[in-house]
């Protein structure tokens, strides 16, 4: 992908990088109890990897 992109394709790639990210440290223990050990990963909701699904890219 070039490196000069369109202020709208910048603002897609932006907010799904946001919709990936690990849920925060938090959280955990307010949803599983504080004994539990959980990966912060389980309680994203959107899973997406660069390679596998993409974005709209128009």
């Amino acid at each position: 992908m070039s490196s000069r992109k369109p202020s709208g394709r910048k603002n897609r790639l932006i907010s799904a990088g946001r919709q990936t990210r690990w849920a925060p440290f938090w959280i955990i223990p307010k949803v599983f109890g504080v004994g539990r050990r959980v990966h912060p990963s389980a309680l994203t909701r959107k899973k997406r990897r660069w390679r596998k699904s993409s974005i709209q890219r128009g």
